[in-house]
């Protein structure tokens, strides 16, 4: 049975958001917690829902000058007319949590960010500068781009693979599946210290794989699932992070373990030597059928 790769959101506008507070998870984690501004606009679906963030390295002036559509390719030409120095820095995120809003507080979403280098000695990327050094009222855009993770329904059997920038998106899917869900989730961080401990089923099997520096990202996760047992069929695989682990996953499983395609959900976040994570483009050729 075929059913879409993708689930799509309720709504794809922009959502002007405010950074509520920012906190250290570890040396390589930063927690940023937005919410104010349209929050009342996002609707939560959970498990791996991702979004476009904009983030003003220029000032709120270039946020004000994004388009409607900029996830769209006319919309995203668009984005490139805003002028070097004012444009925002666009980048994909999923949502770590989501907290309704109560009679005290409103909606919140947090956003975990993989810190690469140091905002503090110039070598940190632009993504990663900003959630370093962000302050509470800074303002954001989002656009909400639904799910990847898309398994038949019933299935409650789960296999997820990815490196530290999955974590996040990992850790949500777990924190959305029933009670009684089980499976496996391998997972590789750059430390120990980078292996956050998330609440998940009883039955889902966490295995933290701590790469050495000389690894390549994916690499040995890659490895590991190789000589690893499949959780009883059926089950449905999630696999994300660098883009070779990502596709990497989807080929074993198709084609050397035999698992049917539909059962696999992946998405390849950035990729080794790139300077920012794979375009839509790459991401939608990479989800292409095997021949």
């Amino acid at each position: 049975m075929a059913y879409s790769k993708l689930v799509k959101p309720e709504s794809a506008e922009l959502i002007h958001l405010t950074v509520l507070r920012s906190e250290q998870l570890s040396a390589h984690w930063i927690r940023v917690t937005l919410g104010g501004g349209e929050i009342e606009k996002f609707r939560p679906m959970g498990f791996d829902q991702w979004f476009r963030l904009f983030l003003p390295i220029g000032g709120d002036a270039g946020l004000d000058r994004v388009p409607a559509k900029a996830n769209k390719v006319f919309g995203y030409l668009k984005f490139l007319r805003i002028p070097d120095g004012e444009r925002p820095v666009m980048r994909n995120y999923s949502v770590r949590a989501y907290r309704a809003a109560t009679a005290d507080a409103g909606a919140e979403i947090d956003v975990d960010f993989v810190l690469h280098g140091s905002a503090a000695d110039g070598t940190a990327g632009p993504a990663s500068r900003w959630a370093e050094t962000c302050r509470p009222g800074e303002h954001v855009l989002i656009i909400d781009e639904g799910l990847t993770f898309n398994p038949q329904r019933g299935t409650d059997r789960v296999l997820l693979v990815g490196d530290e920038t999955a974590l996040p998106a990992i850790a949500s899917i777990s924190a959305s599946l029933p009670s009684d869900a089980a499976g496996l989730a391998i997972i590789e961080v750059p430390t120990r210290e980078d292996a956050l401990s998330f609440p998940h089923p009883a039955g889902l099997e966490v295995v933290w794989i701590v790469r050495p520096h000389e690894a390549a990202p994916g690499s040995l996760a890659l490895e590991t699932l190789g000589r690893t047992a499949l959780p009883e069929a059926p089950f449905h695989a999630y696999a994300a992070g660098e883009q070779a682990l990502a596709s990497g996953v989807r080929k074993h499983l198709v084609g050397e373990r035999g698992v049917d395609k539909n059962a696999v959900s992946f998405c390849g976040y950035w990729k080794i030597g790139a300077a920012s994570p794979a375009s839509k483009a790459a991401r939608e050729a990479a989800a292409e059928p095997l021949a």
